[in-house]
């Protein structure tokens, strides 16, 4: 820590400036990630045999990036999480590149693995080879298993004794009629089998009376869909000057922000040392957890609670974006490198997408007076990803604007999980989307963990709520006002979003002020929060213990990562966020971690079928005192030259 102190002065970074330590930030490249299995393998302990389940870099100490660290005091390391086919049990492991050896290890003996991107293929291959589910197949009238899909799903804990000790996948049915023709339209409702991953044995087929397999097709792909609509007139996002951005590596600077852009296999982008005109806002943001509950208790639909992060990785999901058809505009695009199990390396072209977008009008005033207007139009900077999780897209956005505001928005968009109906007579937990073809009700909760560094790490939480003002004081009825009050410690900080209150809660460093001699701050607004219909004692909502508040803070503390615990596969409800705040830490003038919990609650409608349109949650963070001002006063005034009245050939008629 004597470096760090030694570097402790009051450190900016502008834009166009990439700061000593942005490189120790950026993820690890190919080359750093083969050179780590290379010596997880050398190591006795492991050997050539040994599986990887995630590696990804080892973010450096907080203290040392908010204090200007340089490179070269900051080791670059590796986290490792390994397995064996043979034997039960993940071994998280930190390795360092420097020296080239394994510094730390530690087995979970009851952890599985999340689901690998190479399993899912198999895992389908197992069962339409098994004689009992060819079998039951064949009742149903299929006879061709190449027109099979099987969907691998995970499989949860039931406390089912043939699935004790295992590492498992449990499996929903479709059938394809012909090449590229949409197969979501045909469940085959009551038809489920039970994987083992590792060892690819069946060990359950289950067979329960279903309806019959719905026919009607219900295509999306252009090669089918013959009556379209002629298209508009091209709208073309033109920058003829070029971006207004820098890219550095994987560090960026734009207007006023500065950040570093990351990448892994588990949480998709991570942003890193978010500054604002030199000044940190946030350490470190990424989404780190997404649950799926379905609510249906029929036949095996009662497994569907999935955490696309946590069991199966958001990033190693990735799109390869294209230009034009997913981006727009002027686009710089990040390659990402993730493992294999081998431990080789996998690259996702243009994984990243960096662009800059039109953001309305900033601000304006029309002084009715002197008849003279003022107005400022606004840009603002998107950095994005869009992963295919089985049948669901998710596209998540951050985006940064000249008003000092942060903003995550997730799209979500793909095909509903579809089930089987009789025609015209969906169960309650349903609706039907065409005949005999129906989507259950479910939510998407996603958490948003924001390690918060707000001019600084000495940071308080404090929760903000609006209320009416007592009779005696308020005789015209119209009064009311906002307090503040301290979450001084973890329990405490254990909140939900109130409607009624206008509650919103704001980070604030005590030991900085603005001019007006309030504590500079950012806001968390919880926009688009829900309410989970999980009974938490259940086998779904004791796994889901986070979704229970929509605000958690932790003191800083760099193994504490996700919110429902590390292994997820087969898990039991430990390990998460309700143990970390159980150790009831002090919160005031701390290092701050937010744990914002959000998401959709999807009642499913025939509009969502056969692709469901784009349906949006997220969240804001923004200044509070973080400013003397509105930031974007200085915001240069200018006129689009490029606009024009319809019809017209020159802008500005």
């Amino acid at each position: 820590m004597d470096d760090i102190a030694r570097f402790a002065a009051d450190r900016t970074f502008g834009p166009g400036s990439t700061p000593p330590y942005a490189a120790a930030l950026e993820p690890l490249t190919a080359a750093e990630l083969r050179a780590t299995a290379a010596i997880v393998k050398a190591d006795p302990a492991f050997g050539e045999a040994i599986l990887f389940e995630t590696i990804e870099l080892m973010d450096p100490p907080k203290a040392a990036i908010l204090s200007g660290l340089p490179l070269a005091a900051i080791p670059r390391q590796a986290r490792a999480n390994v397995f064996r086919v043979e034997e039960q049990g993940v071994w998280k492991l930190t390795v360092s590149l420097d020296e080239k050896r394994v510094l730390t290890s530690q087995r979970y003996p009851s952890a599985r693995p999340m689901i690998q991107l190479e399993q899912f293929m198999a895992i389908e291959a197992h069962v339409k080879a098994d004689p009992r589910f060819i079998a039951a197949c064949a009742a149903r009238g299929i006879t061709d298993m190449a027109r099979v899909c099987v969907d691998p799903w995970s499989a949860g804990n039931f406390g089912n004794a043939d699935e004790e000790g295992r590492h498992l996948s449990h499996t929903f049915i479709w059938l394809r009629l012909y090449d590229d023709e949409a197969f979501y339209a045909h469940p085959v409702e009551g038809l489920n089998a039970v994987v083992d991953i590792k060892t690819g044995e069946v060990i359950r087929v289950d067979d329960r009376p279903g309806p019959a397999i719905p026919m009607r097709e219900v295509n999306y792909d252009s090669k089918f869909v013959t009556e379209t609509l002629p298209p508009l007139k091209p709208l073309n996002i033109v920058q003829p000057e070029g971006v207004s951005f820098a890219l550095d590596g994987h560090h960026i600077a734009w207007d006023r922000w500065a950040f570093t852009i990351g990448f892994n296999a588990r949480e998709a982008i991570t942003l890193h040392d978010i500054r604002f005109d030199g000044r940190p806002v946030v350490n470190r943001a990424s989404l780190v957890e997404m649950v799926v509950p379905y609510g249906s208790p029929d036949n095996g639909h009662y497994r569907k609670n999935v955490f696309d992060i946590g069991e199966y990785g958001l990033g190693k999901l990735a799109n390869s974006l294209k230009l034009g058809c997913d981006c727009l505009g002027a686009i710089e695009y990040l390659d990402v490198h993730l493992n294999t199990m081998s431990g080789d390396v996998v690259t996702i072209e243009k994984a990243i997408c960096i662009h800059e977008e039109d953001n309305g009008i900033l601000w304006k005033h029309w002084d009715f007076r002197t008849e003279r207007t003022q107005v400022r139009r606004g840009l603002k900077l998107v950095v994005s990803c869009i992963c295919t999780v089985g049948n669901y897209e998710y596209a998540q956005y951050w985006t940064f604007d000249q008003n000092g505001e942060i903003a995550f928005e997730m799209k979500a968009t793909g095909i509903i999980n579809t089930v089987g109906c009789e025609p015209g007579h969906p169960s309650k937990y349903e609706r039907e989307v065409s005949p005999g073809v129906a989507g259950q009700i479910h939510q998407h909760i996603f958490c948003a963990r924001l390690d918060m560094a707000v001019d600084g790490e000495e940071n308080t939480i404090l929760e903000c709520n609006t209320q009416t003002e007592v009779e005696a004081l308020n005789p015209w009825g119209n009064a009311f006002f906002e307090t503040e009050t301290p979450l001084k410690t973890e329990t405490e900080a254990c909140r939900r979003a109130n409607l009624d209150s206008a509650r919103y809660w704001k980070v604030v460093n005590p030991n900085k002020t603005n001019l007006v001699g309030q504590p500079v701050g950012y806001k968390l607004m919880p926009t688009n929060c829900v309410n989970s219909f999980l009974r938490p004692s259940g086998p779904s909502g004791s796994r889901s213990r986070f979704v229970e508040n929509h605000l958690w803070v932790t003191a800083h503390a760099p193994e504490e990562r996700y919110p429902a615990g590390e292994f997820m596969n087969h898990s039991d409800g430990t390990g998460g966020i309700a143990d970390f705040v159980a150790q009831d830490r002090p919160l005031e003038n701390a290092s701050l971690v937010l744990w914002h919990v959000f998401g959709l609650h999807h009642s499913v409608r025939p509009e969502d079928f056969p692709v469901q349109p784009c349906i949006t949650t997220g969240f804001k963070l923004m200044p509070t005192g973080f400013f003397d001002g509105n930031p974007a006063i200085a915001v240069a005034e200018t006129t689009n030259t490029g606009s024009r009245e319809a019809g017209a050939s020159s802008c500005c008629r």
